[in-house]
């Protein structure tokens, strides 16, 4: 039995033109018609399915290691307003640290004029031109008029999209007004990650009042998971969760501390401060559930050392701030890989 096929060189791998050459074709030389048994046909079909098989192989492990990139960031940036916006040394350092997060949760941000988050955002945007990035903000908080901070969220809006915000309105009967700076709760949405949809939660409690805002945080994740409907929960931020600010005696009253459903991924004697005079655990990440955990890489969170990644002394890290970002990686959604019924489809069937 015989079979007549048209081809051309041109199209074709080395070792796809070796297996043809097999069968006595001979002239590569511009598109004709031959006569190939359809044994060596079929030979021919398996070798370039193998061929793309291979292929399809080595783009989805990439797919899957681009993905499993998704860092989520808490960073105090100690008085982030004019003054340091003007430092171009510090706004250089600051651009490289939260560029590095999909989300990057950014507090202290006493911004009055409205100008130095902008003037930021455009900076990390020059810098890293293979992400679009967006801010959403919460409002001037704080007890005093002379003293406010607001929480601002930065992210890759091509990686990661706001579904919901609300501020929490510290308006708890038998507890009004149990923060300094009331959470600002934000919901996001990451397609690529296995969590999918996820809610973060962030504070950056007084540290005369730790042992009472940290409790009293317990209560706001109890009416986000009711009002959203959601168990994928994530509190994040510089407690002050340590040393003389949290005191072990009190940490019994901390339900945000001895509820067995939230996991503490920050540990103790985890150091978050940039002084070599000081060694606390003050900022931390917690989330809430056991299929929030497992969507977590294990042991990626962690403080990151901006002063030795970027060879800065001591003095020139305090500049930036006096804490270290902490931060978190997130497992990519494996269904999203060259193997997924999503891919076949654009793509085809690989055999």
């Amino acid at each position: 039995m015989r079979l007549e096929v048209w081809y051309s060189d041109k199209f074709l791998p080395q070792e796809v033109r070796t297996a043809l050459s097999f069968t006595k074709v001979t002239d590569f030389a511009s598109l004709r018609t031959n006569t190939v048994d359809v044994y060596h046909l079929l030979q021919l079909w398996a070798m370039m399915s193998s061929f793309l098989l291979i292929i399809f192989i080595l783009l989805g492990v990439c797919d899957v290691q681009g993905a499993a990139d998704f860092r989520v960031c808490a960073f105090n940036l100690q008085h982030f307003g004019d003054a340091k916006a003007k430092k171009s040394n510090v706004m250089q350092t600051l651009v490289k640290i939260i560029s590095r997060c999909d989300v990057c949760l950014l507090q202290e941000v006493r911004d009055s004029r409205g100008k130095a988050m902008p003037q930021l955002l455009d900076h990390i945007d020059r810098f890293d031109t293979k992400h679009r990035y967006e801010t959403v903000a919460s409002q001037r908080l704080g007890r005093s008029d002379t003293y406010q901070e607001q929480y601002v969220f930065v992210y890759r809006a091509d990686t990661v999209t706001v579904t919901a915000q609300y501020q929490y309105p510290d308006d708890r009967p038998g507890d009004v007004d149990a923060f300094s700076r009331e959470p600002f709760v934000v919901r996001f949405r990451a397609p690529t990650t296995a969590i999918k949809e996820f809610v973060l939660i962030p504070q950056h409690t007084s540290p005369t009042n730790t042992t009472k805002e940290l409790d009293a945080l317990y209560d706001v994740l109890q009416h986000v998971k009711t009002m959203w409907k959601t168990e994928n929960v994530m509190l994040l931020g510089d407690f002050n969760a340590d040393c003389g600010y949290l005191a072990k005696k009190n940490r019994k009253n901390v339900r945000l501390l001895t509820d067995s459903s939230l996991l503490w991924l920050i540990v103790d004697n985890t150091d978050t401060t940039v002084r070599s005079t000081t060694s606390c655990t003050y900022d931390r990440i917690v989330v809430h559930g056991e299929r929030f955990a497992s969507k977590v890489v294990p042991n990626s969170a962690k403080p990151f050392n901006f002063q030795t990644e970027y060879g800065l002394t001591e003095e020139q890290a305090l500049e930036v701030s006096d804490h270290y970002p902490v931060e978190v990686l997130l497992r990519p959604d494996a269904s999203r890989s060259f193997f997924s019924d999503e891919s076949q489809d654009q793509f085809g069937p690989f055999v």
